[in-house]
Formats: C-alpha cells, sequence, structure tokens
C-alpha cells in the first residue's frame, strides 16, 4: 500500500503508477555466493518490500562479468531487468577487452551507486613489516624480488597494485591467481609475499593473524577492521582502488522508472539494518544518486586508463 501511493506520488503520470507491472530480475554478471551476489540479494528483498513485486537474482558469470552485463544491456528497457554491476563489469572491462560486447556509459544508465568493497593490503606474517613504509623499504632493498598476488591480469587487485607501485616507485613480480580464495591461501602459506584483496575475502585470515593487513586503499578505514590505517594516513596519497557495487538499467529506460528504482534503493541503503548486513558480508555502504554516480563512472574510467596505460596492462577477449 505504502509502496503504491509512493509510486502515484511521482510526477511522470501513468508511467511512475503501473512500474513495477510485474516481477524485476537482477543480473548477477558473477557466480552465486560472492559479494556482489549477497548484495544484490539484500537489495533485491528491499526493491520487493517497497514496490510490492517479487525480485528475482539471477547469476550469469563468465568472461570477467561481461556475459551478464552484456545480456542487460540488450534488455527490454522498461525498469524490470537490472545488472548489479561493479568496477570491473562498467568501468575496467572496457579498457582490457576487445570485444567487450557492451558500452557501460552509453549502454546503461546508472539507478544507484551502493557500496564499495575495500582492498586491504595485506602481506604474509613472517615478512617482517607492519605498515606501508616499513613495505616500501624491504620492497626497495629487494630489489624487485618480491611478489605480489592478485586475482587475475586486470582485475581490480592487480590494478590496485600497479597503482600503488607507481605511487611509492617499487617494483614486485606479479603472480595472477584465478580468484581471490587461491591467492589468500598463497599468501597464508608465505609463498606471496603481498597483495591487494577485497576485505570481504581476508577478513577472516586477518582478523586470526593467517596474514598481516597494513593498509586499506579506500577514503574511509573499513568498519571491520578500524584499526589500520589507510594509504593516505601512511603517505601514499591517490593510491585509493575501492571496488565498487551499483545498480544499472539499460541506457532507454524511462527517467522516471529510474527516479522510483533510485529512491527505493538509496532507502533501503539508509536503513542502519540494512547497511549492518552488507557490513556483515565484509561490504561497505557507499551510497550515489544516479546522476551523481554517472560523474563518478566517468571519473573511473579516466582513473584506470591511465593506470592501465602506464603498466601496460593487458588481457585477452
Amino acid at each position: 500500500i505504502t509502496s503504491l501511493a509512493a509510486m502515484t506520488a511521482w510526477p511522470s503520470g501513468v508511467l511512475a503508477q503501473t512500474f513495477p507491472a510485474k516481477q524485476i530480475r537482477i543480473i548477477v554478471p558473477y557466480p552465486a555466493g560472492g559479494p556482489t551476489d549477497a548484495l544484490a540479494r539484500i537489495v533485491g528483498q528491499e526493491i520487493a518490500a517497497a514496490l510490492g513485486q517479487a525480485v528475482v537474482i539471477e547469476n550469469r558469470p563468465g568472461a570477467s562479468g561481461a556475459i551478464g552485463s552484456r545480456e542487460g544491456a540488450k534488455a527490454e528497457a522498461d525498469g524490470h531487468t537490472l545488472v548489479l554491476g561493479n568496477n570491473q563489469t562498467h568501468a575496467t572491462n572496457a579498457l582490457l577487452m576487445k570485444d567487450l560486447g557492451y558500452d557501460p556509459q552509453k549502454d546503461f544508465v546508472p539507478i544507484a551507486g551502493l557500496a564499495d568493497l575495500q582492498h586491504v593490503l595485506v602481506v604474509r606474517k613472517d615478512l617482517g613489516v607492519a605498515n606501508v613504509g616499513e613495505l616500501v623499504a624491504v620492497a626497495k632493498k629487494a630489489a624487485g624480488k618480491l611478489n605480489y598476488g592478485s586475482t587475475g591480469q586486470g582485475s581490480g587487485s592487480h590494478l590496485a597494485m600497479e597503482l600503488f607501485k607507481t605511487r611509492t616507485g617499487i617494483e614486485a613480480q606479479h603472480v595472477p591467481f584465478k580468484g581471490a580464495a587461491p591467492m589468500a591461501l598463497e599468501v597464508v602459506a608465505g609463498r606471496i609475499d603481498l597483495a591487494f584483496a577485497t576485505l570481504p575475502s581476508v577478513l577472516g585470515q586477518v582478523q586470526g593473524g593467517e596474514i598481516k593487513g597494513i593498509a586499506i586503499a579506500s577514503n574511509v578505514r573499513a568498519p571491520q577492521l578500524p584499526d589500520i590505517a589507510l594509504l593516505k594516513e601512511q603517505g601514499v596519497a591517490d593510491a585509493e582502488a575501492d571496488s565498487w557495487l551499483a545498480l544499472f538499467a539499460p541506457a532507454a529506460t524511462p527517467q522516471a522508472v529510474v527516479d522510483i528504482l533510485s529512491k527505493s534503493v538509496l532507502t533501503a541503503l539508509a536503513k542502519p539494518d540494512v547497511a549492518q548486513s552488507a557490513i556483515k558480508q565484509g561490504i561497505a555502504v557507499n551510497t550515489r544518486g544516479s546522476d551523481a554516480f554517472k560523474g563518478y563512472l566517468k571519473a573511473e574510467l579516466e582513473k584506470w586508463a591511465l593506470v592501465v596505460k602506464a603498466a601496460n596492462v593487458k588481457i585477452g577477449g
């Protein structure tokens, strides 16, 4: 009842009054069980409650998130098919993949920026460093002999380290893995010296003392690890590398529908219990409205294009 009253209050006439006319599906371009999927389910439940229609989550993994994103770009632009994308699907893929099959800016309109997966700089526990300054000193003394893990060539963790290397002047050898879990295991085992990892993927190991977290690559400290200082608090400026999560619709979706969806999502994420559910998953809520996120996305593409070019990062596709 409340949702119907809210919809009829919108100034865009019949469309605002009749949307949604059927169930809404949110495409997640990754397998079930990860943080992107977890946030989609949290948000989907809230949209369903607010708008009075069922919301289904469809996992469409593959090609670094490109398969599901491509499907979302080609969906009918009526607001009933959305994509929960991230910095890979809607930013760096466009810089790294030749045949992406969609344009993250031209083929989509953001409903809202939702949250961040903060990158934590971790090191093997016997590396003998407690902060970024000590790591930089050890790395420069080792003259490129340290190795760093990533979740794959061109991944967020890879680009985060390339940015960090640029800002600090260190050298290290890249060892890409197929995902966060095997990378974290190798840091725990001491075969990988350092890595940037999204918080959900290493939170347990950091809290359990199996690996050491020494910095957060974000503008705000991680709510789950508040004692770990930011890179900029340790003298490394402009090295923020949040992996963000955002909800998108096909580009031609009517503005009235975008407004309804945006309002429902932003209202939901402002609820303390909903935000807390995200935090438990290792996710930091950081909302931006549709227009604000358009500007942020443009800036992200420009920022990472410079990193990709400077480090000569290439992947297939």
